[in-house]
């Protein structure tokens, strides 16, 4: 199909709402890219727009989980469930402050969720914060939150063991 014939299509398609015809197919998406695509990418390739676009992803299905489940929970605890025995009231209470312990680590991780999204928007993303050396493919796939890499990681692990 030359330029003409495809500039025709795509106006077409926007005047008639229509996807695709057999006329006028739709050009064909790039494939998401897989992680054991993403681990194949050569060095240079570390954070280019492919790779931000997948963590981007990504970040933004977990983050759709963390608010789903917020939402759940949060119906769930308001809930009121009469219970007259003391015992059964105890195993109640005990639930909901679990489910509130969950919730507030559910929190504390969407914060972190959106803090990597805004280092994808400025650039920052895969980089860690203490030395600026690359985070590395695996440890994001494991944990897309990572600020810092293992090395700085176990740094600030340790000076927290320190600490306490």
């Amino acid at each position: 199909m030359d330029y003409r014939a495809a500039a025709t299509c795509a106006t077409a398609r926007r005047k008639l709402s229509v996807v695709s015809t057999p006329e006028c197919p739709m050009p064909a998406s790039p494939k998401p890219l897989t992680e054991a695509a993403l681990l194949k990418m050569p060095d240079a390739a570390y954070m280019n727009a492919a790779q931000l676009a997948f963590f981007r992803a990504r970040l933004q299905v977990l983050r759709e989980e963390m608010l789903d489940n917020a939402a759940d929970t949060g119906a769930h605890l308001k809930e009121s469930e009469n219970v007259s025995d003391p015992s059964d009231r105890a195993t109640v209470e005990e639930e909901h402050q679990l489910e509130q312990r969950v919730r507030d680590r559910e929190r504390k991780l969407l914060k972190k969720i959106d803090q990597a999204l805004a280092r994808i928007d400025n650039g920052d993303y895969g980089w860690c914060l203490e030395t600026g050396d690359p985070i590395g493919l695996p440890r994001l796939l494991a944990r897309p939150t990572a600020e810092y890499s293992i090395e700085a990681q176990a740094r600030h692990e340790q000076l927290e063991r320190l600490r306490a």
